[in-house]
């Protein structure tokens, strides 16, 4: 009798789906709720799982696009198989509950460590790394692994002191709510981290699972392995087995990953047109690595704001004279004061702070048919993390001076280089800042962080001869650029804007004095 796997519905907007990955040979023997593949949406990734015992055999390549309903695979249900499975299954269930029972009279109790709820609008998260090994012991509140979602990290603490038994790999995609991992306290936690620690001691000698002969497991990569490979660009081939019948584990990928990085030892030199060739065949190299949720989320914004705007940029320069003039006359004070050391961007805060009060429509969003006026400004600064482009937000910018600005840019520019950033951090912000000029940028037209109506772009500042009452004179010159959406913002309303902030700069006094 032949079972038919096929595709499950997954969402309701999802039609099509990828077959990533195998995680099941064809002609392999399989028990019943194993994982045999991997499939990929637009959205997640998922496993699929076997509906029976018997010989799989597979009806649908890797990277093959399916539709919902669509055979992937069938299986070849075995008398004698399903026999054994279920055989051994009652073996397991046996040992399981005796391994229940020695847990609860030695006092321990399991906990379970599920992915929380994070935000409103966050339904996964991908398991970014472990922090402890899988059976390593734990004390309470410690951080076991980090979690990433399309707006931010964060850390899951242990809830209890004991031992810590991974339920997901690093790189699985996990829904809110699912099990991460489970932890064992009191003596019967101590118990399995004793058997955890025989069980790794006698892996030296020669178990009764693992054979030299060779299976169709040999040289087969685990999906978690396989995963990590293929992000690292590592072939399969090239790497030793050490699970059972010589399958490829994710500790051998990993073990792979550090080997394939170490340079190579000297080799003999050889003959001069070997040496041309192969040269020439290792300069060209491809490599895929899955984007993160958070690149994920960046492109798609980007790509709605281009599409759901009506975005204009005009442009301005500003001399920076008095300004630089004024920092650097009184920046040494400024430090010695506040603590902090006096930048550009808390003039350039505190001055677009003072023109989003004065034009209110490019401080407003649109929403729906209406247009919401905000009577604060929030403004969000741009910050280059490792993860990529994030915006955390400086909240209530027209209360807070120089001192204040500065110290929160320092503080939230810090939590983004290390992926701390909390999803409140970075969630609102009315109007955004973006310095180009750090990384050398002379001009650029920055897009609109959706929902907000503008943005400012600032650039280098670079030495330019400019026309100061009919005399030619070397001044140091920035470029400003705003971009806006048309439909909320006018011309005059967007040229003007700069126009005031221009002043406010080339006159600090004048963000002072409020005129």
């Amino acid at each position: 009798m032949s079972v038919e796997i096929k595709i499950p519905a997954v969402g309701e907007s999802i039609t099509e789906v990828i077959l990533s990955s195998w995680a099941k040979e064809d002609g392999e023997f399989v028990e019943l709720d194993d994982v045999i593949c991997e499939l990929e949406s637009d959205k997640a990734s998922f496993e699929v799982h076997a509906e029976a015992s018997g010989i799989l055999r597979h009806a649908a390549e890797d990277g093959d696009t399916l539709a919902i309903g669509d055979v992937v695979a069938r299986i070849e249900e075995q008398e004698g198989g399903s026999k054994a499975a279920d055989n051994n299954k009652a073996e397991e269930a046996k040992s399981d509950a005796s391994e229940a029972s020695s847990d609860s009279k030695a006092g321990g109790e399991t906990l379970e460590i599920v992915v929380p709820v994070v935000g409103e609008s966050i339904s996964e998260v991908v398991l970014a790394n472990w922090f402890v090994e899988d059976g390593a012991s734990v004390e309470i509140d410690e951080n076991i692994c980090e979690l990433e979602s399309d707006k931010a990290t964060f850390e899951v603490a242990a809830e209890a002191a004991g031992v810590v038994h991974h339920a997901a790999a690093e790189g699985d995609t996990l829904a809110i709510g699912a099990l991460i991992a489970k932890i064992t306290t009191g003596s019967g936690g101590a118990s399995t981290k004793k058997a955890t620690s025989e069980a790794k001691s006698s892996t030296a000698e020669p178990s009764p699972q693992t054979s030299d002969k060779e299976t169709y497991a040999s040289g087969h990569a685990s999906p978690a392995a396989a995963k990590i490979l293929a992000e690292k660009g590592i072939a399969a081939d090239a790497v030793k087995g050490s699970g059972r019948d010589g399958r490829i584990t994710k500790e051998d990928a990993l073990a792979a990953e550090k080997t394939a990085a170490t340079p190579k030892a000297p080799q003999k030199q050889a003959p001069k047109e070997q040496v041309e060739a192969d040269t020439s065949a290792d300069e060209r190299g491809q490599r895929k690595v899955r984007m993160t949720p958070l690149r994920k989320t960046i492109a798609k914004r980007l790509v709605a704001a281009k599409n759901e705007t009506a975005m204009l940029t005009t442009f301005n320069e500003v001399d920076m004279s008095a300004l630089m003039a004024l920092r650097k006359s009184y920046k040494d004070l400024f430090k010695e004061k506040h603590e902090i050391g006096l930048g550009f961007m808390s003039f350039f805060t505190t001055a677009c702070t003072i023109a989003l009060q004065e034009f209110p429509e490019i401080n407003a969003q649109i929403d729906g048919d209406e247009i919401v006026y905000n009577d604060f400004v929030d403004v969000s600064i741009a910050v280059s993390s490792p993860r990529g482009l994030v915006v955390p937000v400086i909240r209530n910018t027209e209360t807070l001076g120089f001192a204040d600005i500065e110290k929160e840019v320092v503080r939230l520019a810090v939590k983004a280089r290390d992926g701390k950033l909390s999803i409140p951090e970075m969630t609102g912000g009315t109007f955004t800042i973006t310095n180009g000029g750090i990384f050398g940028s002379m001009l650029s037209t920055p897009i609109i962080n959706a929902p907000q109506s503008a943005i400012l772009g600032m650039h280098n500042i670079v030495e330019r001869p400019v026309a100061i009452n009919g005399e030619v004179k070397i001044r140091p010159i920035m470029y400003l650029a705003l971009s806006y959406d048309h439909r909320i913002v006018d011309g005059k309303q967007s040229v003007s804007f700069l126009v005031r902030v221009k002043q406010l700069i080339e006159d600090p006094a004048r963000m002072l004095l409020g005129v």
